[in-house]
């Protein structure tokens, strides 16, 4: 068995839920469940192109698979995406909150406004989803929440940022307990600066000096946090619950 097929063993005919699965990470990870055989759902908060060439991929990979437009900061939008997957899906055997958004703040300046909409859309986002599916999620299911490798280490002017991502580590540690009773998993993956999220932003200098931080001497990608991902959701990792794995080159 190859290295690839061992990361996607078991993947096949499993029935996944991605939220935030329309760029970056979750986009990686929704087109390579789906190339693993799996049946994706993949919610997002905005039509637009990124959503439709969202489709159209997934639609050249196989049928079944499902785009859903839904504000999972809210309850009825949470539920919304668990009415689909019930009626579509019947049921889901992976769980990934990839749902998340940056903030850069001085501490002194920082507005409860905005320490609330990060804390809305990194944490509350993934309780409130994974509450919505908790009665669809199979025995033996598996939840991944995607964190930041920040959570673990902190980075200035980015508190409200640092501490959500660091709730989801305590997230995943509780319910891993809560859950276990069923075989359900629930980890946490923490990806560095990768190259289609924050990274597409930063001036070049920045870039080069973030790179030259990891001992792999790059900026991460998609597609390697989305290994991570398949890895946590798939058979190799059936032993692996309540962990957080950093993927950011070695920063």
């Amino acid at each position: 068995m190859s290295a690839e097929d061992a990361v996607t063993s078991g993947l096949a005919g499993k029935r996944v839920l991605i939220t935030g699965g329309t760029r970056g990470i979750g986009r990686a990870a929704a087109l390579a469940f789906a190339r693993a055989g799996a049946q994706v759902v993949a919610g997002h908060s905005k039509d637009g192109e990124a959503a439709e060439s969202l489709a159209r991929e997934l639609g050249e990979l196989g049928e079944g698979h499902l785009t859903v437009r839904a504000d999972v900061t809210t309850p009825d939008g949470a539920r919304r995406l668990a009415e689909v997957c019930e009626e579509q899906l019947g049921g889901l055997e992976v769980l990934v909150n990839n749902v998340g958004i940056d903030g850069h703040a001085k501490f002194g300046d920082l507005e409860p406004a905005e320490w609330q909409r990060l804390f809305d859309h990194n944490v509350t986002s993934a309780y409130l989803v994974t509450q919505a599916v908790l009665d669809l999620l199979s025995e033996g299911a598996s939840v991944v929440n995607i964190g930041s490798s920040v959570a673990l280490r902190g980075r200035p002017f980015s508190a409200h940022y640092s501490a959500s991502k660091a709730a989801l580590v305590g997230l995943g540690r509780a319910l891993c307990k809560e859950l276990g009773p069923r075989g359900i998993r629930v980890n946490t993956v923490a990806p560095g600066v990768t190259e289609s999220e924050a990274g597409g932003d930063l001036p070049p200098q920045l870039r080069e000096r973030i790179a030259s931080m990891t001992a792999l001497g790059r900026l991460g990608r998609p597609e390697d946090v989305a290994g991570a991902v398949l890895f946590l959701a798939g058979d190799a990792s059936r032993y692996v619950s309540g962990a957080t794995i950093t993927v950011d080159g070695g920063i």
